[in-house]
């Protein structure tokens, strides 16, 4: 996968390991959020780059733990 600059709808939910429905990037697109999509006629596809874009900017960064005493 990546050898390829845009992935389709069934390959983007499988990115996500189906975690995002194809209804939820549908009604995204409707709504312009989520990741960035590109329109050719009826195609929907996804660039690769502006999905890792999109990845890093949900990036949930956690602090590290702090010590406990025992």
């Amino acid at each position: 996968m990546s050898d390829r600059m845009f992935l389709t709808l069934d390959e983007v939910i499988d990115r996500y390991r189906g975690r995002i429905s194809g209804g939820t990037l549908r009604n995204w697109r409707s709504m312009r959020v989520g990741p960035s999509f590109l329109k050719l006629g009826k195609a929907v596809l996804y660039p690769l780059e502006e999905l890792e874009r999109w990845d890093r900017r949900n990036l949930v960064v956690c602090r590290p733990c702090r010590s406990f005493p025992n």
